[in-house]
């Protein structure tokens, strides 16, 4: 397996545009939201506890996490944990809403995340290993880590391989 410094440093490389960085806090959300809305149905109960394909899913992509980087992990395990909340509510309602819900958050969000590598002028990390789809959410999260000069060892080896943001720095504090 894969550390996180080359899963990251390999999703870096296809995201070094301050522009498609942007785009990818407002597509990845709505992604993942998306997913988790349409796997949360139907409810499954296991042993009393109702259960979705959504939860199956989370607590997998957890695992994937946690055996990259437990301080990372347990931030993406609360995220996905929160994540469930609302997709499990819009996936109660008729299933009209549960579908347009899903539906739309799903091709929104990847409307964005397109945009932004338009910006980029390079297809998307996915393209070339689907692990980039369970790497994005954690590059949000990344990212975020290094704007707050969280992690900043690790940022640099990422820049040191494939280089610093272009168009500026916006996205990270100043060294």
């Amino acid at each position: 397996m894969k550390t996180l410094e080359q899963h990251l440093s390999t999703y870096a490389a296809y995201h070094r545009d301050r522009r498609n960085i942007a785009t990818h806090f407002a597509g990845i959300p709505m992604i993942v939201l998306a997913v988790a809305t349409l796997l949360s149905r139907p409810i499954i109960p296991v042993g009393g506890v109702p259960l979705s394909p959504a939860a199956l899913v989370v607590a997998l992509a957890v695992a994937f996490y946690l055996a990259l980087d437990l301080r990372f992990g347990m931030v993406m395990a609360a995220l996905l944990a929160l994540t469930l909340w609302p997709a499990h509510a819009l996936a109660a309602g008729s299933t009209a809403v549960w579908l347009v819900a899903g539906g739309g958050l799903f091709v929104v969000g990847w409307v964005i995340q397109f945009v932004g590598h338009v910006f980029e002028g390079k297809k998307p990390a996915f393209v070339d290993d689907l692990v980039g789809l369970l790497v994005g959410p954690l590059f949000v999260v990344a990212e975020v880590g290094f704007a707050l000069t969280l992690r900043d060892q690790l940022r640099q080896r990422i820049e040191e391989k494939v280089g610093p943001t272009r168009g500026g720095r916006a996205t990270y504090a100043a060294d």
